[in-house]
């Protein structure tokens, strides 16, 4: 999270939490320290957030990826 340029594309951030002023708050500094901020909605998503984090941890120990990653979302035009 030191430093969120990658010359690909601008990794992405999941935000969630179940006050919407605090969960749009999160999102906006996380937008400022360069990525994409993505509404999760309730704290009740955090469910799908904590397999996901551990996707990563599991790339970057386990598989050799380091730390020097991030994932980013793509859409279709």
């Amino acid at each position: 999270m030191a430093d969120s340029r990658y010359p690909q594309g601008v990794p992405m951030m999941p935000v969630c939490g179940d006050d919407a002023e605090a969960r749009q708050r999160a999102m906006a500094l996380a937008t400022l320290i360069g990525f994409e901020a993505v509404d999760m909605g309730p704290l009740l998503a955090a469910r799908y957030l904590e397999p996901f984090a551990m996707t990563w941890i599991h790339l970057a120990i386990k598989q050799g990826y380091g730390r020097r990653f991030a994932f980013a979302m793509l859409r279709r035009a």
